[in-house]
């Protein structure tokens, strides 16, 4: 007998053929987390894990057409949305998921690849935050994409990060996870309309990593479609890349990867076998605060 399907996921982004981030990532995360994840490819970049030297952007209509085929069959439980590259694609992706409001939607967007391929166009900051973030369940990012997002056209002073979370929430987005990260310490701020709902300090780690907001915000929307609360998968989803990062790899000469699936390896240390267990169940070695 065939068993039950497990929940959908509709994760767009851009394609990264070193797998550390990206649709790649995205799918490997989704797996992990125990759904099935499909994809809808917003453009491809030529990099490896060191850096990028190319980003296209695909044809909007091309993007919208894989999005309803794949509507149209399946049974979508939660979309996730990364990087768009242009704004007339972050367009064609918010004509579709407003056809499907009661779907939860986690939006991790992803401005820059690295420091010297920058995608953060006015144009595109100015769609995302017109368009995708009024229809947000969630967004995902750290503290500059945020005001960022709150202040697409960069004319005037920038706003305070809490002036650019209030703006951002008063638009239509019901929760944000804000990323700050120190020199120790990772501190990740979970907001609403009714303010700061938990607070979660994690260790930093000292390597270069891949994907972070990619999988962190992947794993939101899993858990979402899993019928999760956002509080309470915001907060199972930062134990689950906790464990990823602490697992972490280098699979070629640049950035490290977080380990996706940590939890289906072999370890010779009985302690962190038993933490593999139940992934994403084990609690960081930082403090939390709810």
């Amino acid at each position: 007998m065939p068993g039950d399907t497990p929940p959908i996921v509709l994760s767009f982004g851009l394609s990264d053929p070193t797998g550390g981030s990206g649709l790649q990532a995205d799918l490997l995360t989704l797996a992990s987390m125990g759904c099935h994840g499909v994809s809808v490819l917003t453009g491809y970049t030529v990099r490896d894990s060191a850096g990028c030297d190319e980003v296209t952007g695909l044809d909007p209509e091309t993007v919208a057409s894989q999005a309803r085929m794949l509507l149209e069959d399946m049974p979508v439980a939660a979309f996730k949305v990364g990087a768009g590259a242009r704004a007339e694609v972050v367009s064609a992706i918010a004509e579709v998921v407003a056809d499907y409001d009661e779907v939860p939607l986690v939006l991790a967007p992803d401005f820059t690849l690295d420091d010297e391929h920058v995608l953060a166009a006015d144009e595109l900051r100015e769609t995302v935050t017109d368009l995708l973030v009024p229809q947000t369940t969630l967004l995902v990012a750290d503290v500059s994409v945020l005001i960022a997002l709150a202040q697409p056209d960069g004319d005037s002073e920038p706003p305070t990060i809490d002036a650019a979370i209030s703006q951002l929430l008063s638009s239509g987005c019901e929760y944000i996870l804000s990323m700050e990260t120190g020199s120790h310490r990772v501190v990740n701020t979970l907001y609403s309309e009714e303010g700061q709902i938990r607070q979660d300090l994690w260790d930093r780690t000292n390597q270069p990593m891949m994907g972070v907001t990619d999988t962190l915000g992947t794993a939101i929307a899993a858990l979402l479609a899993n019928g999760q609360e956002p509080p309470e998968a915001v907060r199972e989803a930062q134990e689950y890349l906790y464990q990823a990062m602490q697992n972490a790899f280098r699979p070629g000469m640049g950035a490290w990867v977080p380990d996706r699936f940590f939890w289906a390896r072999s370890n010779d240390d009985e302690d962190a076998a038993d933490d593999a267990d139940s992934p994403g169940k084990t609690p960081p070695s930082g403090e939390a605060r709810h």
